[in-house]
């Protein structure tokens, strides 16, 4: 009987190709897949996510709400409802902006001693010099509010609301260059290919509003600078649903989003609907939730037509507020108008809202540099803070501002005594947040004389990471997708949360 089966499928294609599908591992993907749609299905419905329950429900019942979600977040009741990430690219000098360091004065031009060094890796800017001449920051530092803490004179806008921020100054990364620096601090890994945090939380929670993208990233116009990627704000192995979107300055903030000429919504609504069914009938016969997943991102275009005008739109804002955020903030894509729309995301319940002001390599010029930098951003930051905390949205927003690295307290290059570079320095930084979940008017960690070593309480990028998960109500241990064999997370194998910055 087998022979004969045999003979029978050889002559006969269309039992070869039913064999074909319906082996055991095609049976096992296309039934993983069908749960694959059915969880995109939970993720779509926004009754599920977080933040669709009335905040005035009990915590029980609340969380009770919240565990609907496909993956049963979050963990434990959550601090933080969204984010909005200052990311700025380069490396800002915490030496002329936030780390005070008085007994550098007396050090000026002195070799940084081999005991401070440590044999600590250096870039192949710093790699041939001899000596390391110690540059003491010329900026007079002042302390502010009820936290003391210092803050120097290139930054009276942030000065005002320092009782609003958790400074974290023992900030330590692994990567000592500029990429897979940016990429370690935005996805968890120096290589190229895993997901953003915003990615994370997209995956995880799902989204707050139907008719925005759950994860949306803003880059500050003409900064040049050191490059910045798409992948900085991708989905890596993650479904394709959650990489980030770009909002750009002018006409279109989204490619491709508009109506062709002599094309209008209806139009649109015929031809979806019959890609729809064309799909539909694609992923019966394939299985792939990929196809399930660009519908999703198809059927959000089409709301999106709507709903990015209005979003963008800063016609109702009033003159109190352009004039709070700084003159910058009328001209789109500055990145003073880039807080402004952020915050003005945020009150659409979008999550993740990601920024990027690249500029902070100060290796020559670091003192002119560092001051052009916090001209530009300085008030816009604060503003944002006060903006939050003044329509009720700080208590359950975090705000985080911070680089890839920081800068080292040797020159690089020439050294006068009003001017110097500063190189990369991975070991000792300082980042700030605020808002949900976080001690307002906050000092963490504690750095050398020097600004190169970490003295006291370190922070670990894993470490950071597994601390914004947590106010998201999330245990970064269990948030995990299976790629490959392997089964991946945010902070890799490492990292813990930094209960001490919490409230």
């Amino acid at each position: 009987m087998c022979h004969n089966h045999d003979i029978l499928k050889s002559n006969n294609k269309d039992l070869q190709q039913i064999e074909k599908q319906w082996d055991r591992r095609n049976f096992l993907t296309k039934t993983s897949m069908g749960l694959g749609a059915l969880a995109l299905g939970s993720l779509l419905n926004t009754e599920k996510a977080f933040g669709a329950v009335n905040k005035s429900s009990s915590a029980d019942a609340v969380l009770k709400a919240y565990n609907k979600n496909r993956l049963g977040l979050p963990h434990h009741m959550p601090k933080a409802k969204r984010i909005v990430y200052l990311f700025q690219s380069g490396g800002p000098s915490q030496l002329d902006m936030f780390d005070y360091k008085p007994k550098l004065k007396d050090m000026f031009g002195k070799d940084l001693p081999p005991s401070v060094r440590q044999g600590q890796r250096l870039t192949g800017m710093s790699a041939e010099q001899t000596v390391f001449p110690i540059a003491p920051s010329i900026m007079n530092f002042k302390q502010y509010g009820e936290s003391r803490a210092w803050v120097s004179e290139l930054m009276p806008y942030t000065a005002e609301v320092v009782d609003d921020l958790c400074f974290i100054k023992s900030m330590q990364t692994d990567a000592i260059n500029h990429d897979p620096a940016i990429t370690f601090m935005q996805t968890g890994n120096q290589l190229p290919g895993r997901p953003s945090i915003g990615s994370w939380l997209s995956y995880g929670l799902g989204s707050d509003n139907e008719n925005l993208p759950t994860f949306i990233t803003l880059i500050t116009k003409n900064m040049g600078g050191q490059p910045l990627y798409s992948r900085l704000w991708g989905n890596g192995f993650l479904p394709t649903e959650h990489q980030g979107v770009q909002f750009r300055s002018g006409k279109d903030p989204v490619l491709y989003l508009s109506d062709p000429e002599n094309y209008d919504g209806t139009d649109r609504r015929k031809m979806l609907d019959y890609l729809g069914k064309l799909n539909g009938i694609q992923h019966d016969a394939y299985g792939d939730p990929e196809i399930n997943a660009r519908m999703a991102q198809y059927e959000m275009a089409f709301r999106m037509q709507t709903s990015v005008p209005e979003v963008t739109d800063m016609s109702d804002e009033p003159d109190y507020i352009f004039d709070m955020y700084g003159e910058d903030s009328r001209d789109p894509g500055t990145y003073a108008a880039n807080c402004l729309m952020a915050r003005k995301l945020l009150e659409k319940d979008v999550k993740f809202v990601q920024l990027y002001h690249q500029g902070w390599d100060q290796h020559i010029g670091c003192p002119g540099g560092v001051r052009a930098q916090c001209k530009r951003t300085d008030q816009a930051n604060a503003a944002l803070i006060k903006d939050l905390k003044q329509r009720g949205m700080l208590e359950d927003t975090l705000v985080i501002w911070g680089g890839e690295f920081g800068r080292t307290v040797y020159s690089q290059g020439q050294l006068t005594p009003e001017n110097y570079g500063r190189d990369h320095h991975p070991k000792a930084y300082t980042m700030w947040m605020a808002g949900a979940g976080v001690k307002p008017g906050f000092i963490y960690g504690e750095t050398d004389d020097f600004s190169y070593n970490v003295v006291k309480d370190p922070v670990h990028v894993h470490d950071f990471h597994a601390t914004l998960l947590h106010l998201f109500g999330i245990d970064h241990e269990r948030l995990i997708f299976k790629h490959q064999g392997r089964r991946f997370r945010l902070t890799d194998v490492h990292g813990h949360v930094v209960k001490d910055l919490l409230t």
